[in-house]
């Protein structure tokens, strides 16, 4: 068992089911409303008007997450939210896409970590599987192509593929869509 649920107390144990819930029954319902109203009140999520988290993804803590209006999480993603992730207003976040705020020190005796914060802004596009690294903020209007692995900040508009994710080219400027997906059974 490792360390892990050891000398936790009530209120660790707690924390730990209602991580268990939310990751292995909350992320299988196929009902819009009875998710988020579970994301809203037992995780503390907050979550825009018209925002939408499909199914089967699951989350590293509670609290910690801040999603915009009309903004979509699709299938199988993973969020490590411990260290925050912010994602603004109009964001695609395409399935399986990883976004991490946790690590570990290559250098430490005692595989010591730390969290940093990912902040997401509006418009942005992320494709299938991308992983997004600790620490990252992701411009305006950016897209990050499937498989890409950022690293580093990406400048706004920026179109980023590669491992690491590398400038392909700029995106347009002027934006105005507003995402609007929901699916009965997702």
């Amino acid at each position: 068992m490792g360390n892990r649920g050891r000398g936790l107390g009530w209120r660790g144990v707690l924390s730990e089911f209602r991580l268990y819930l939310c990751n292995e029954w909350i992320a299988g319902i196929p009902s819009y409303a009875l998710r988020h109203f579970y994301y809203r009140r037992v995780m503390k999520f907050e979550l825009g008007p018209d925002c939408s988290i499909l199914m089967h993804n699951t989350f590293d803590g509670s609290m910690n997450l801040k999603i915009g209006k009309n903004s979509v999480i699709n299938q199988w993603c993973r969020l490590d939210n411990r260290g925050g992730v912010i994602i603004g207003d109009n964001v695609s976040i395409s399935q399986e896409v990883l976004i991490l705020t946790g690590d570990h020190h290559v250098d430490s005796a005692e595989f010591g970590g730390g969290n940093k914060p990912v902040n997401i802004e509006d418009y942005v596009w992320i494709g299938t599987r991308a992983t997004i690294l600790p620490g990252v903020t992701i411009g305006k209007g950016a897209v990050i192509a499937a498989g890409a692995v950022v690293s580093r900040d990406v400048d706004p508009y920026s179109v980023m593929a590669g491992v690491p994710a590398r400038l392909i080219k700029y995106r347009r400027k002027d934006l105005s869509y507003e995402i609007s997906y929901h699916r009965l059974f997702q």
